[in-house]
């Protein structure tokens, strides 16, 4: 299975439901926020991935803390019961995104409708599943996935991703306008084109 596959399995059944409960919002803006916060997350690291070092170091974190049993306990992520590197979403998008973490949760609300407050609980559960995914993913393929295919896998599902939602034009748009040159704009400015072509 690809690591889109994963994803949308890991986020299938109720546990949208289970999510939107815990950060205390309705279900249909946390189903909003995750489509458009997946191909953020997954953005953000294909981009860190571009350096050796950097792809080095997302297969190193993968190793050693994301084999992807997360996903076999999504409810006891979610409750907050995932001790260590593996739960540690606020750790996670600090090495995704850095000083962007405002910027990016500023983007998902808008594009969700769900409010900023609620933005950051969120993508701390996302996190640990996206690291998660790929871990499972690079299982699947018996190690086969290296450093020089990390890039493609993650850019690929972020395309896909963002291909199932109209909320990433929106979402690029406002990443784009803030004119820093950080390079979580330029990943959102190649999926906010690759949008505005399938349209």
């Amino acid at each position: 299975m690809d690591l889109t596959g994963i994803l949308q399995d890991a986020l299938g059944g109720n546990t949208v439901g289970q999510i939107s409960q815990a950060i205390g919002a309705d279900e249909g803006s946390t189903s909003n926020a995750i489509q458009a916060a997946l191909p953020m997350l997954l953005g953000g690291l294909a981009n860190n991935s571009a350096s050796e070092e950097g792809a080095s170091g997302i297969l190193g974190a993968i190793d050693r803390d994301h084999d992807g049993s997360v996903l076999d306990d999504i409810g006891g992520l979610i409750a907050g019961n995932i001790g260590g590197g593996a739960g540690n979403g606020a750790g996670i998008l600090g090495h995704i995104f850095g000083g962007q973490q405002g910027t990016v949760a500023q983007g998902v609300s808008q594009a969700s409708g769900l409010d900023m407050g609620k933005v950051g609980p969120l993508l701390a559960i996302l996190a640990p599943v996206v690291m998660g995914a790929i871990g499972r993913s690079r299982q699947q393929s018996g190690g086969g996935l290296g450093a020089a295919d990390l890039g493609g896998l993650l850019g690929g599902a972020a395309q896909s991703m963002g291909g199932n939602s109209g909320l990433m034009g929106v979402l690029g748009g406002l990443l784009d306008r803030d004119g820093d040159g950080s390079a979580v704009d330029d990943v959102m400015g190649m999926i906010g084109g690759m949008m505005s072509g399938r349209r």
